[in-house]
């Protein structure tokens, strides 16, 4: 019930969030930001207005941050390509690379990569990933979350098992997924590695209780990408804006804000270890061709 009850009120929180944030002073000069719904729309808009003031400021041109209410709407603005910069996940990228090029990842508590990961209950007597025949796993997010879905569905396939030999249900997040595991709400929990060390996780249950059934090879951190057709001069500017950020005291304030340790350069290719995941996850017809 505890877990309902939060769910209801993070799921309330999102519908409420304003649709965009945007400056009075936008114009058609203006370049589109666009973040991923990872959290509600007010949140995303107070972690991610420093950045885009900042790279308004170092471009000397409005940049104007968009974010959506759930990802069907995001979703939306990335086939119309709405977006001029749009940070999401790895498997965005991979689907919409016909129209996006990566020029970034970012990077959190200092790592630059993640890992999908497989969490169980000590006491369920769940030693291998086999062992999930016929049960309920939970993960983070839907069926579009590289690494709570994706990533450890690939871990399931590689062990053996088929997308039908468990049975899958998804929670609005992956904090909430293993909230949920640890209530007895499932019988495996997929997301990131490390969401036992998140605080709403950690303050919430006894993470000790849990343990990590497998986890994937470490990928590279989320992307961020622009227009294909953007020019390269301005292409290579918010490259070295957003790769550049700790060094000025508004870039770091920006990542601060944004809860992110810096951003790295990014190319097409480092994200090809993610496109054999998704080929052998979801098929190869969701792998756009660059």
């Amino acid at each position: 019930m505890k877990i309902l009850r939060l769910l209801y009120l993070i799921a309330a929180t999102a519908a409420l969030a304003p649709l965009a944030h945007a400056t009075d002073d936008a114009t058609d000069d203006a370049l589109v930001l666009g973040v991923f719904p990872r959290r509600n729309a007010a949140e995303t808009t107070r972690m991610f207005t420093p950045m885009a003031e900042h790279l308004s400021a170092q471009l000397g041109r409005p940049v104007r941050l968009v974010t959506s209410r759930d990802f069907e709407s995001f979703w939306r603005g990335v086939t119309a390509r709405r977006y001029d910069i749009v940070h999401y996940n790895q498997y965005h990228y991979i689907r919409s690379a016909q129209s996006y090029q990566v020029i970034a990842h970012i990077e959190e508590s200092g790592k630059s990569t993640i890992s999908g990961a497989v969490y169980v209950r000590k006491d369920s007597g769940i030693t291998e990933l086999a062992q999930l025949r016929g049960r309920m796993v939970l993960f983070g997010g839907g069926e579009d979350a590289m690494i709570s879905y994706i990533a450890n569905v690939y871990l399931m396939l590689q062990a053996g098992l088929k997308k039908d030999d468990f049975k899958s249900a998804f929670a609005l997040n992956p904090p909430n997924c293993v909230l949920a595991l640890h209530f007895r709400q499932a019988d495996a929990a997929g997301a990131g590695d490390g969401v036992l060390d998140l605080p709403v996780v950690k303050n919430s249950i006894r993470t000790d209780e849990l343990t990590t059934l497998a986890i994937s090879p470490p990928l590279l951190q989320l992307p961020i990408a622009v227009k294909r057709d953007m020019p390269a001069k301005l292409r290579a500017s918010i490259q070295s804006i957003l790769v550049n950020l700790k060094s000025s005291e508004a870039g770091q304030k920006a990542l601060k804000e944004a809860a992110l340790t810096g951003i790295g350069k990014a190319e097409d290719k480092d994200y090809d270890p993610h496109r054999k995941i998704v080929r052998a996850v979801m098929g190869p017809g969701d792998v756009a061709r660059r």
